[in-house]
């Protein structure tokens, strides 16, 4: 299992709120797929947060809805939007570049009328890669763990920590 950190209110968005794609700079995850558990980094700010909950993706409005109730736009220092703790565990599948080609994983994407390929999920970015996420799994209670760059590996004993979480 490898762990990733994730800034707030994206890893909730990840485990709660239908974010298929991470987006990063380069691919970070190299040849790894398998489990992959979701830290929420311990850094943030209120414009950010304000920022990011505007540019949510009109994917699931129940899950915009879910982010604004558990009053993570209100209370931003508050309890829904943790921070500094392993929240979720969700399964890597797969890492493009947006520029690839042929790497459409859902039917409804494919060419557009000009003959380019369009996205891969609503939460991809343009010239990023995509870490493609599946099968979300909350944690019932939050590991508090300090963050890291990129796909770290997770000890045995803190990998048997998470699978005992898993909801």
């Amino acid at each position: 299992m490898r762990v990733l950190t994730v800034r707030q209110p994206w890893a909730w968005a990840i485990i709660h709120g239908g974010k298929d794609v991470e987006n990063r700079s380069r691919n970070i995850a190299g040849d790894y797929r398998g489990p992959l558990a979701i830290h929420a980094g311990a850094h943030f700010n209120a414009t950010e947060i304000h920022t990011a909950l505007e540019q949510f993706p009109p994917l699931n409005p129940e899950s915009r809805e879910r982010l604004i109730a558990i009053g993570a736009l209100p209370r931003l220092g508050g309890d829904p939007l943790h921070v500094g703790a392993i929240i979720g565990v969700v399964d890597l599948t797969g890492v493009h570049h947006d520029s690839d080609s042929m790497v459409c994983i859902d039917t409804d994407h494919g060419l557009t009328d000009d003959g380019h390929y369009l996205s891969c999920s609503e939460w991809a970015e343009a010239d990023a890669h995509h870490l493609v996420l599946n099968n979300p799994r909350a944690l019932a209670t939050l590991i508090p763990h300090k963050g890291g760059l990129g796909l770290r590996k997770v000890d045995s004993e803190l990998e048997a920590r998470i699978w005992a979480e898993v909801a």
